[in-house]
Parts: C-alpha cells; sequence; structure tokens
C-alpha cells in the first residue's frame, strides 16, 4: 500500500515538473559582428558576437557555449568558450565566441567560393549550445545569407 502511494506521489511530482518546461519560447540569436584574432600557424581565428534575446518569463543562466558555422553548406569554423551569464526574463546579452578555422576548412571554402557567380547572398548556418542552467543544454540556429566583398569589382 506505501509502494502504491509513492508511485502515484513521484508521478504527480513528475507531471507537475514536465508542465513547468511547457510553454518555453526557443532563444533568438543573431550574429552581430566577426572580427579577427591572432592565430598559429596555418590555423586562422575569429571572434564571433552573437546577440542572444530570451523571450521567456524565466532568466537563462548558462556555464559555457559551443558553436558550428557553416558557410556555403560547408563546415567553416568551431569554437568553444567556457564564460558564464546571465540573461534576463525579457532581456538580451551579447556573448563574444573564439572560433578556429583549420587550414583545410579555409581551402575547401576557396574552392568552393570560386565555384559560385557572386559573393553575395552566401547561405550560413549557426549552430550552437549554451549549457548549465536548471534548464539544461539549450540549443540554438541561426540562418542568414552573407554578403561578402568582392575582389573583382569593389
Amino acid at each position: 500500500m506505501i509502494g502504491r502511494w509513492c508511485l502515484i506521489v513521484l508521478l504527480g511530482l513528475g507531471l507537475n515538473g514536465c508542465a513547468l518546461f511547457q510553454g518555453r519560447d526557443p532563444l533568438n540569436i543573431s550574429v552581430i559582428g566577426i572580427e579577427p584574432l591572432p592565430g598559429q600557424g596555418l590555423e586562422l581565428r575569429m571572434a564571433v558576437k552573437i546577440r542572444v534575446q530570451n523571450p521567456n518569463e524565466t532568466p537563462v543562466d548558462f556555464n559555457g557555449i559551443a558553436l558550428n558555422l557553416e558557410v556555403n553548406d560547408q563546415p567553416l569554423a568551431a569554437g568553444v568558450s567556457n564564460q558564464r551569464g546571465h540573461i534576463d526574463r525579457y532581456g538580451e546579452q551579447v556573448i563574444v565566441v573564439p572560433v578556429s578555422i583549420t587550414a583545410f576548412a579555409f581551402l575547401r571554402q576557396a574552392y568552393g567560393l570560386s565555384q559560385v557567380e557572386s559573393l553575395q547572398g552566401l547561405p550560413y548556418v549557426l549552430r550552437g549550445k549554451l549549457a548549465g542552467g536548471p534548464l539544461g543544454t539549450l540549443r540554438f540556429t541561426d540562418e542568414g545569407r552573407l554578403d561578402l566583398p568582392d575582389a573583382a569589382g569593389g
């Protein structure tokens, strides 16, 4: 009898816990800048600036971030940071993450770009995750188009 009562209480608590996480909107992420950083050897380094907006009633605490950037449907850069942060409810924060571009990824991109007619409107996809906090890891994706300077005509 006691075991059955404990099971009912645990099921009730589990259902209430699931109800707390329903209706949470995804974070809004946008790339707002990319700046060069010093690299080593054949590696290129950049600082990717992203704006993270929290459209929810509850704040987001994080203790790490990871990014993967694809350009023109090819992997380009990846980076991680163990920085900590707090994004208020209905708040936003700019996060800077250092990313690395290997020589192989750079050459693959250069070859892919030589096959396109214009450097305008190249598709990019940024995938990442914010780690930690009471809600666990929050994954995000940002997609858009890059307009790179055209070497031929300025």
